[in-house]
């Protein structure tokens, strides 16, 4: 439909780490000199409904354990039992990125909450309530890339990717510690190394979020904190605009919308132009995280931006 016969195109089936994969896929193209241009696009068109991808042949399937937020919640339950994490942590996230996507006008839920909201929402399974998960979405997002030098005659300001890894942890989450350390520890190890660079050095974060606990998780696996600690990390304001990690800017899954990560990578590239409104953008923005997590845990992506 967009018209561009005759140029190959890739399709990336990595669940919810597709799109932060397709910009490390074109960026190694563009480096390998097989392509001058990529383009990225990411795009959703959601069904009603979360039945499904447990796979019908797997034994969790059969045994009744279909939906996405009860397999989840596994999770977030272990983290609980090991280390004490509570709801109301979670709950914190999930205002913190409310309160972002109150100052964007694409989100698409803007009404802010409170903690109390949070408390008060409708049962999903527990741990979680109707504001630890995602959101339905239709939309899409694409990014151009090509070479440094020529991105920087270009009318926007160049934002360079400096660092990618990819896990794949083909023995899901019920293997070992895999519901509490998911694949963005090796993911992201491998980023900051290609990046040169370390925890401190990030400015700002786009953590996938498709549920709250994911983003904890995340968050120490990445290192920002210890392992167990990442419901005092949330809960000490560190994801606030001015917080020392703002984290999801834009909303995230949670509010701005899903879109397989895509609008996560949109929103790192617009902080690092610092182009976003005041109210909106963080000082001085100059490195950033995106992650990406799909396949029910199976696959973890990370890139690493920094403003060109």
């Amino acid at each position: 439909e967009l018209g561009l016969t005759g140029i190959p195109v890739t399709n990336v089936e990595l669940a919810c780490a597709s799109a932060s994969r397709g910009v490390m896929l074109a960026a190694e193209l563009v480096r390998s000199g097989a392509a001058e241009v990529a383009m990225v696009i990411g795009v959703e068109k959601m069904g009603r409904g979360m039945l499904q991808p447990a796979g019908e042949k797997s034994y969790q399937a059969l045994l009744g354990l279909t939906m996405l937020p009860a397999l989840y919640a596994m999770m977030a339950q272990r983290h609980m039992h090991l280390y004490g994490t509570t709801k109301d942590q979670l709950g914190t996230i999930a205002v913190s990125f409310r309160k972002h996507a109150s100052r964007n006008p694409l989100a698409q839920m803007r009404e802010p909450i409170t903690l109390e909201d949070y408390r008060r929402a409708r049962p999903v399974v527990e741990p979680y309530n109707m504001l630890d998960c995602i959101i339905d979405t239709d939309g899409a997002g694409a990014v151009v890339v090509t070479r440094a030098e020529r991105a920087r005659d270009l009318k926007q300001h160049p934002v360079l990717i400096t660092g990618f890894g990819q896990k794949n942890n083909l023995r899901g989450w019920f293997h070992d510690d895999n519901m509490v350390t998911l694949g963005g520890a090796e993911s992201g190890a491998a980023a900051f190394r290609m990046a040169g660079i370390g925890t401190e050095d990030v400015d700002v974060a786009q953590i996938y979020d498709c549920f709250t606990y994911i983003v904890l998780a995340t968050l120490e696996d990445y290192g920002f904190c210890k392992k167990g600690e990442g419901g005092a990390f949330v809960t000490s304001g560190a994801l606030e605009l001015d917080g020392a990690l703002p984290t999801n800017t834009s909303g995230g899954q949670l509010s701005e919308g899903h879109v397989e990560g895509m609008l996560q990578v949109l929103e790192a590239v617009h902080q690092l132009r610092r182009d976003r409104s005041p109210d909106r953008q963080v000082k001085d923005a100059e490195t950033a995280i995106v992650s990406g997590h799909g396949g029910n845990t199976v696959c973890h992506s990370t890139l690493i931006l920094r403003r060109g």
